[in-house]
């Protein structure tokens, strides 16, 4: 028998174990993403969906060539003279799109956001898949600090409006692409001496982009780096102003934030601001959201033109472990209102025109149905119904139809009722809570 490729899982209706990760049911997922959408609304950002196959140029200009994504963990499918990636981020074609079409020929500012699927080849583990789900958002087209400042606050609203709490908001600024050179300099003079203290990835990052050695977990590294030169100390004027402006909007927000000057996030990208928001309850891997500003990413991917922006991604796995940590309640299936047993074939006939009809006052409605070799039984037919979860099993049989009624059992009191078949969806709805 075939199985799910490892490090995917399927989302079934009801929550199940999945490669030793809890997988919330589809109720629960719908749920998140209809609070994700409410909060975006109200934040004004409007939904972008992006193909899930995009050139592999595009990934590899925006995100950097030298990054962990492009060098170990894309999925790349080849197709005749072409070779496309399944989408590892978001932003690059979000941007490709909005480039694409003109978006920003509306006039001011444009707020994006997304929801969907995304893939990289990592070595699976909790919180962490090879196909996974995120959604963030994406201000384009203003150099404005407040730009930052709203996609943080949107960032911060989201995990509020779940109830998560005990988070924690990192913050720093990475200067232009021009503060840099002097910086990675100075990185390098200072590491340099201690190269055979670095594992093979740290030198290689020492020679090709050192700023990623900031990100480094490893203990003996973070040492080296303790009375390494600060990022900061070489961001230029103009900069520093926006990084200055941007904890001014924050302060008045009341958004906390810790300063990191080790934050440098993993992708290439990134200008001016990056941050992130953490959360104890998710332990070593403690990110539930993380971005920045990206202003250098239009003219990576092609634009003439420069275009600024501000964005984060959000992984829905990694919100779900968070709510799980904090006992956060997350809905199930819904019960039907009514499962419909029918006897004889007239009322197999009316019982699918009644469900219809129930359905159309606004009714969850289930008709039992006859397994293989199960035959049409009352018993099987209420085995059925028990097995729906229905509030009530609707039951009709020759009997019934000649009185233009139906039994109604209420299949948690175990009392049962009859009532007229154009009263029934009135008495369902009230019995349900539904009126």
């Amino acid at each position: 028998m075939f199985q799910t490729i490892r490090g995917t899982f399927d989302v079934l209706p009801a929550t199940h174990e999945s490669g030793g990760s809890r997988v919330p049911g589809t109720p629960a997922w719908r749920h998140v993403e209809a609070v994700v959408r409410d909060v975006m609304a109200r934040h004004a950002f409007e939904e972008i969906r992006t193909p899930a196959l995009e050139p592999v140029e595009l990934v590899a200009r925006g995100v950097g060539a030298t990054t962990d994504i492009v060098t170990k963990e894309m999925f790349t499918v080849e197709r005749t003279r072409e070779t496309y990636v399944l989408r590892p981020e978001v932003t690059a074609p979000v941007m490709r799109a909005y480039l694409q079409h003109h978006l920003g020929a509306r006039g001011g500012a444009t707020r994006l956001f997304y929801l969907g699927a995304c893939f990289r080849a990592e070595r699976p583990q909790k919180g962490r898949f090879r196909q996974f789900h995120q959604f963030g958002t994406e201000l384009l087209g203003t150099d404005d600090a407040r730009a930052d400042a709203e996609v943080i606050a949107n960032l911060v609203a989201v995990y509020a409006a779940f109830g998560v709490t005990g988070t924690r908001l990192r913050l720093n600024t990475l200067g232009d692409a021009a503060d840099r050179p002097a910086f990675r300099d100075a990185l390098r003079e200072h590491l340099a001496p201690h190269a055979a203290d670095l594992s093979e990835t740290s030198r290689q990052r020492l020679a090709s982009n050192p700023l990623r050695l900031l990100d480094t977990k490893d203990a003996r590294e973070r040492a080296l780096l303790a009375d390494a030169p600060r990022l900061t100390d070489f961001v230029g004027p103009e900069a520093m102003d926006h990084y200055h402006a941007l904890k001014a909007y924050l302060d008045a927000l009341g958004i906390a934030y810790v300063e990191d000057p080790t934050l440098v996030r993993g992708l290439d990208y990134y200008t001016r601001t990056v941050f992130e928001l953490e959360s104890d309850a998710l332990g070593a891997q403690s990110a539930l959201g993380a971005g920045g500003r990206y202003d250098g990413l239009a003219e990576a991917v092609g634009s003439k033109a420069p275009v600024p922006a501000v964005g984060y991604a959000a992984g829905i796995e990694r919100l779900f472990l968070a709510l799980e940590a904090q006992g956060v309640a997350l809905p199930e299936a819904a019960r039907p209102d009514a499962c419909l047993v029918a006897l004889g074939d007239a009322a197999e006939r009316r019982a699918l025109v009644l469900a219809r009809d129930l359905r159309a006052a606004g009714l969850t409605v289930d008709v039992a149905l006859a397994s293989p070799g199960g035959g049409r039984s009352m018993k099987a037919q209420m085995k059925a119904a028990a097995r729906s979860g229905a509030r009530h099993a609707v039951l009709l049989g020759d009997d019934e139809l000649s009185r233009g009624a139906a039994g109604v059992r209420d299949l948690d009191a175990g009392t049962q009722t009859d009532v007229p078949l154009d009263a029934l969806a009135g008495a369902l709805t009230r019995d349900s809570g539904n009126g």
